[in-house]
């Protein structure tokens, strides 16, 4: 058994109705009392049970299994047994769900509560999840997941009454197909995050990452192009056309390789089973290096080296596209297609077929082209919209000039006469631009490009959406806008997702289930709280520390050179604090000695700092299962986006400093040391108080521990767990050492590092030991 946190998936009960389940449904209240969970209880199916109610009940089974240790068994049955505590979960379609409703005197039908709404109620010998139709019912028993909390040897379901429906029907994240080691990472993510907090939608960029039996050149040639890339240290391809740069590569789709056919299959069976639409994006027109690079003779701008705008004028350009494009939708049958189109930065001058030709018409034709050819397979086309707005892209060719002085053209938006007469009105638009333009904070400046979108008879949905949105509850009432979807513009992986998007991701779940804006304090402080318990889903690892009862702080006060008379960096260090205190169970033992209370190391940036570089010989002398450290960073640091280094992605996140941990056989292993991943600054919620920072201002790899103080200025440690990869050996001792002139991502759209980072520095208040059995 495993101890989780109530508001991601349970161990405890959350401290009010209103942080019980994420995101918080439109109607909860208290019932009288809980549901105990053990080997008694009965999930019942009617004896002729659709395939939707057998997996929800085989879904909760294995979740009480493999979270909790408790095994119950699944029954069928025309009514409920007497004198057992049932669990009924389904559609109204359900018969037994029907009987229950009337039984229980609930009003409940398709149209109430509504499309992928539901009814759930848990009382002491009943739990029943009854949905307007499959995914409402879905959805009903994600919110029960979350209700799950252990209580002792055991486990109970919290005793509520829901009554719950999404605010908008299109509720989406997009993000890259993953490459073949993150496909258990792309599971789970699947399973305990998109399907927990109620996404229905999932837009996932393809390229030439599957195997295309009909253009295996597109497979060799993606592989050569992510490689070059990589190789040449570069986000942007190499040897453009006049040193001009050229657009987002999106080489880590795939992580630079691609799947088999199977694979992919199996994929999109995962997640169409969690009630989830596959929206597979294959890009055309722009965006297009994974077509190209095996077709150069088929490219806009045929100098460049990794061309990426195919020749929209040259008919086999579309015999390419439409046998890609063919070979996708006879594996995968989807209802929609996102056909990219974006980022239209062709340089007119320099394409030998389209010089003396209008771009915005030869835009929309291509537009045009691809959406019949889909129509005629009965699927719908989505794309971004910017080349829709001249309020975007500018009136028409905008002149620009090259680093070496060539004089070049680009396209500006299309006229509302070509978009009228080209773009197909059933196209869904995903509007990326529904931010502020401009410096002016004007509501109505940010909602006229919507606005704009809605008067030519589109719908749409906020493309790139994040909870920044201002003005939403209001917005969100135009017919037209259908939801939206966060975007993931990096490589499907564990560290990225978790370091700088569980913050958007959950609260765009919460914007578009719930109808209502976020405040930014009360929701960071909501994600760090949630943190732990959606690591141990993503990461599919539970720690040492949440099955082992042998936890104990060491005595590493011998090290101490951080005191309340310290200064350093300019910068408040944290006072002492004493005492023994408890995180979820784990013991830390606080001491001061001789005035010192913290062992403290600089890291030396572009900034002198008189910290010292490392402290050594930090004392071990034992084997354990994990080691739990108890730090905090002087200073807040950066942790930029992935796509800034898509070589490098993991220096993304500053380097601050490494423990080396040094065995008593001579062998040494590093532990790093980085911003946002398992520590941030002491002082982290004054900065949340002071409303400062982006949305990435919490820490996925380790607990927030507080430590005290007043309401406006507390102190924050982070606990971080490392899992000892050589059990059994004896760790001699630990050392800490900080960076000097670490350089992390550049802010900018380029291919280069950015600044030495400013000095900080590593504190360490305490460690604590999972023992190994004996």
């Amino acid at each position: 058994m495993i101890a989780m946190d109530q508001t991601a998936a349970g161990s405890m009960p959350a401290a009010s109705i209103e942080n019980a389940i994420y995101p918080r449904p439109q109607e909860i209240s208290d019932s009288d009392s809980g549901f105990i969970l053990d080997s008694q209880v009965r999930i019942i199916l009617p004896p002729a049970a659709s395939g939707e109610d057998v997996f929800l009940a085989r879904s909760l089974a294995h979740e009480l299994s493999d979270w909790f240790n408790i095994q119950i068994k699944t029954e069928r049955s025309d009514t409920l047994p007497a004198n057992v505590r049932c669990i009924v979960m389904g559609s109204i379609q359900n018969p037994l769900v029907s009987h229950c409703c009337k039984q229980q005197r609930l009003d409940t039908e398709k149209l109430n509560p509504g499309p992928e709404g539901y009814i759930l109620q848990s009382s002491r010998d009943l739990v029943l999840v009854a949905g307007s139709d499959n995914r409402g019912a879905f959805y009903g028993m994600q919110s029960l997941r979350q209700l799950i909390y252990k209580d002792g040897d055991g486990a109970l379901i919290r005793g509520v009454r829901i009554r719950d429906w999404p605010d908008k029907p299109f509720r989406g994240i997009y993000l890259y197909l993953p490459g073949r080691k993150n496909v258990p990472f792309f599971k789970r993510f699947i399973r305990d995050y998109m399907a927990l907090y109620k996404y229905n939608t999932l837009i996932m960029e393809m390229g030439a990452s599957m195997r295309l039996e009909s253009h295996p050149e597109l497979n060799s040639g993606w592989v050569q192009f992510a490689r070059d890339c990589n190789y040449s240290c570069r986000n942007y391809p190499p040897g453009p056309f006049h040193g001009l740069q050229q657009n987002s590569s999106h080489q880590d789709t795939g992580d630079g390789g691609f799947l088999e056919k199977e694979e992919v299959a199996e994929l999109a069976r995962w997640i169409k089973q969690n009630q989830i639409e596959l929206i597979p994006e294959i890009a055309s027109f722009t965006h297009s290096y994974y077509l190209l690079a095996g077709h150069r003779d088929l490219a806009a701008i045929p100098e460049n080296k990794w061309p990426d705008i195919y020749c929209a004028s040259n008919p086999k350009s579309y015999e390419l596209v439409f046998e890609v494009y063919d070979e996708y939708i006879d594996l995968l049958q989807p209802r929609m297609i996102h056909i990219g189109h974006d980022e239209l930065f062709l340089p007119v001058d320099g394409s030998p077929r389209c010089a003396d030709k209008n771009i915005g018409e030869l835009f929309g034709e291509d537009v045009k082209q691809i959406h019949d050819h889909l129509s005629a397979r009965g699927i719908k086309s989505a794309l971004w919209a910017d080349m829709l707005l001249e309020s975007v892209r500018g009136h028409g060719l905008q002149k620009n000039v090259a680093a070496d002085g060539w004089t070049y053209y680009t396209p500006g938006g299309m006229t509302p006469d070509q978009v009228e007469r080209l773009i197909p009105k059933d196209c869904l638009l995903f509007n990326w631009f529904w931010g502020d333009q401009s410096d002016s904070s004007d509501s109505a400046h940010q909602e006229m490009n919507e606005a704009t979108l809605d008067k030519m008879g589109f719908q749409q949905v906020y493309g790139n959406f994040d909870t920044t949105i201002k003005n939403y509850e209001i917005r969100k009432q135009r017919s037209t806008l259908l939801g939206g979807a966060p975007s993931a513009w990096f490589a499907t992986n564990e560290f990225g997702f978790g370091k700088e998007l569980m913050s958007d991701f959950l609260g765009c779940s919460s914007i578009l289930w719930t109808g209502k804006s976020l405040n930014r304090r009360d929701h960071l402080l909501r994600v760090q709280s949630m943190i732990p318990a959606i690591r141990m889903r993503l990461s599919g690892i539970v720690p040492p520390s949440q099955t082992e009862t042998l936890i104990l702080p060491l005595d590493i006060s011998s090290k101490f050179n951080l005191g309340d008379d310290s200064t350093a960096l300019g910068t408040s260090l944290p006072s002492a604090v004493v005492g023994n205190i408890k995180h979820n169970d784990i013991p830390f033992e606080l001491r001061s000695v001789n005035n010192r209370h913290s062992v403290i190391v600089g890291t030396n940036g572009s900034q002198p700092s008189s910290l010292p570089r490392s402290v050594t010989g930090i004392p071990i002398g034992a084997s354990p299962t994990s080691l739990i450290f108890l730090h905090a960073a002087v200073r807040p640091a950066a942790n930029r986006e992935s796509f800034r280094l898509m070589w490098d992605q993991e220096d993304t996140a500053d380097l601050l400093g490494w423990y080396e941990v040094a065995y008593e056989d001579g062998f040494v292993t590093t532990i790093p040391i980085r911003y946002g991943v398992n520590l941030l600054e002491s002082n982290w919620q004054q900065r949340i108080i002071a409303d400062d920072g982006h949305q990435r201002t919490y820490c996925y790899g380790a607990d927030a521990v507080d430590m005290g103080g007043t309401a406006e200025n507390r102190t924050t440690f982070f606990a971080y767990e490392w899992t000892n990869p050589r059990l059994g050996k004896v760790i001699d001792e630990i050392h800490l050492k900080g960076t000097t002139g670490f350089r992390g991502a550049s802010s900018e759209f380029n291919n280069d590092w950015g600044p030495v980072i400013p000095s900080n520095g590593v504190i360490l208040k305490a460690i604590s030991m999972v023992q190994k059995r004996g």
